[in-house]
């Protein structure tokens, strides 16, 4: 459960943990909803560049990510599944043989040291990029949770307010305990993450929808979702106490020594009445899943520039893949000014 301090302010100026994490969570969300289309919604005030600061303020500058600053670098190789291209004419699925991925696994918040043994790394992020031979890249991002806490932009707004005016509160019950008792989804969002017992072993998902066309002209949407050949495995919270501030890295380099990590990746297909622009909605799990390719990963990359030097863009979209969900488009153009702060 977030819990909230009497005082915002710790060492170094910078609020607490949980409430940094709450705070980012907010700010986060909000800006990668402004845009979404919504009955109630009105015209976004907030540009991608007030949203980068407005992470970095809750954070400080590390001159690194504003979120998942915490990660490790991977390379592998993807092969993209037989029938992929029934669903879409996307290069990466009509090209056969292996192609190089970079890959990385990451912690949640913008604080780059932040321990992987607490709850508010969670949830935990998945990217990577495939290269094609003509040198075009495409980009996933996806994290360890099946959904967004709120719905529209005004609720994300209604939340970060929320959380900032509970850094002083000294009454229960707090802003923040008001807006979670009336948003349940939310609730569930910042009370219910989990931490897996390695990189490895989670499920991946792609909250944000997708449009896929095919060569004859069909279209359906669809989310990413990364499943582990390994299986899913998770800590108790009494297992997380035991492990060490970085535990995750330590444990993907001995698991990738020993062998290759490989996750499958499935587009999951909506059908009539599934929310395509509402990421705080997952889609029930009796859609239908289509295996998209496998992700091989073996070898880690211990070079801290590959990391400062690579972007992945969460909106990426190519002929046959396009956004489905308005919010990837802001999401596109904060990325990138997150990127050249790292510079």
């Amino acid at each position: 459960m977030i819990s909230f301090p009497a005082s915002s302010q710790a060492q170094n100026g910078r609020v607490s943990t949980n409430l940094r994490t709450a705070i980012a969570w907010a700010l986060f969300s909000f800006s990668i909803a402004i845009g979404q289309a919504s009955p109630q919604s009105t015209a976004a005030k907030q540009s991608p560049q007030d949203l980068v600061d407005a992470l970095h303020s809750a954070f400080g500058d590390h001159h690194a990510r504003a979120v998942h600053a915490k990660g490790v670098m991977l390379q592998g190789t993807f092969e993209a599944a037989s029938g992929a291209g029934k669903l879409s004419k996307a290069p990466i699925f009509a090209a056969t043989g292996k192609r190089p991925v970079v890959v990385r696994f990451s912690d949640f918040t913008g604080i780059p040291d932040i321990p992987d043994n607490t709850g508010d790394a969670s949830p935990r992020g998945f990217a990577f990029k495939i290269t094609l031979p003509d040198g075009s890249t495409t980009d996933v991002v996806t994290h360890s949770f099946n959904g967004f806490p709120v719905a529209t932009s005004d609720q994300f707004a209604e939340l970060l307010h929320a959380i900032a005016a509970s850094a002083t509160a000294t009454s229960h019950p707090s802003p923040i305990e008001q807006f979670l008792s009336n948003h349940p989804v939310a609730k569930a969002f910042l009370t219910s993450q989990r931490t897996p017992t390695s990189y490895a072993t989670a499920t991946y998902f792609g909250v944000n929808s997708f449009k896929f066309t095919n060569g004859l002209g069909k279209a359906v949407y669809v989310r990413y979702r990364l499943i582990p050949r390994a299986g899913e495995s998770y800590l108790s919270s009494e297992d997380l106490k035991k492990r060490g501030a970085n535990f995750l890295r330590d444990e993907v380099s001995e698991r990738i020594a020993k062998g290759p990590i490989v996750f499958d990746w499935y587009a999951q297909i909506a059908e009539d009445g599934d929310k395509i622009e509402d990421p705080s909605i997952a889609w029930p799990e009796d859609r239908k899943l289509v295996k998209l390719g496998a992700i091989k990963i073996d070898k880690l990359v211990d070079d801290p520039n590959l990391d400062k030097q690579t972007m992945f863009l969460p909106g990426d979209s190519q002929s046959g893949i396009a956004p489905a969900d308005p919010m990837l488009i802001l999401r596109n153009k904060a990325y990138p000014i997150s990127f050249r702060n790292r510079q």
